[in-house]
């Protein structure tokens, strides 16, 4: 079955898109270890492999219905593993650079303990002095938002702007702020500074 679709093949696929699990068991058993074979050799990884094969099955369930109209199955399937094998291991390499950035910021931490107030005070200092610096309508929509603590749709009635204008502001406001107090106060950790530019500071 695997090397060229059948009419076995085909009569299996109609009878998973009525639902029918007892074919769907049928079709796992026979694609299942080409699959964890594949997907071994992207992920180099047994556990990994196993998940996402598991993964790929249970979409194809969820998707049962359009089954009937698939003409090649074993392309189809392999083409979906494989998309699904990628986004997964991009997750993964994106869930390791956050932890790497996590552990270089808790290092920082130990280099600025919580016990020096001078640190976090000139933070505050120059908070007031970035948001100064801010354009008019950047300036606006993040006060309105740290400071009064508006939504987004809210501010977006007040202001006139599209919603998607309020967030691309709220976005360059906030990386403004953060590279001016950056610039200024030198390699300090990032949080003392997302810290600073929290709602409650600005209440």
């Amino acid at each position: 079955m695997p090397g060229k679709e059948t009419n076995n093949e085909r009569e299996l696929l109609v009878k998973i898109a009525e639902g029918n699990e007892s074919a769907f068991r049928e079709l796992m058993h026979v694609y299942q270890p080409l699959l964890l074979t594949y997907v071994f050799q992207l992920t180099k990884s047994v556990s990994n492999a196993e998940e996402i094969v598991q993964d790929v099955f249970l979409k194809i369930w969820m998707g049962r219905e359009a089954l009937a109209d698939v003409q090649r199955f074993k392309g189809y399937l392999f083409i979906v593993c494989r998309n699904y094998a990628l986004d997964q291991l991009r997750k993964i390499a994106r869930e390791r650079e956050l932890a790497a950035r996590w552990e270089s910021e808790q290092a920082q931490l130990d280099k600025y303990p919580p016990a020096d107030t001078e640190t976090p005070a000139a933070i505050f200092t120059l908070l007031d002095e970035a948001v100064n610096r801010l354009p008019p309508q950047q300036q606006k929509v993040y006060l309105l938002a740290r400071r009064d603590g508006l939504p987004h749709a809210e501010i977006a009635r007040q202001t006139g702007l599209s919603v998607l204008t309020v967030k691309k502001y709220m976005k360059l406001a906030i990386a403004a702020i953060t590279a001016f107090i950056r610039a200024r106060v030198g390699n300090i950790p990032l949080v003392w500074i997302m810290f600073a530019i929290a709602p409650e500071n600005f209440l």
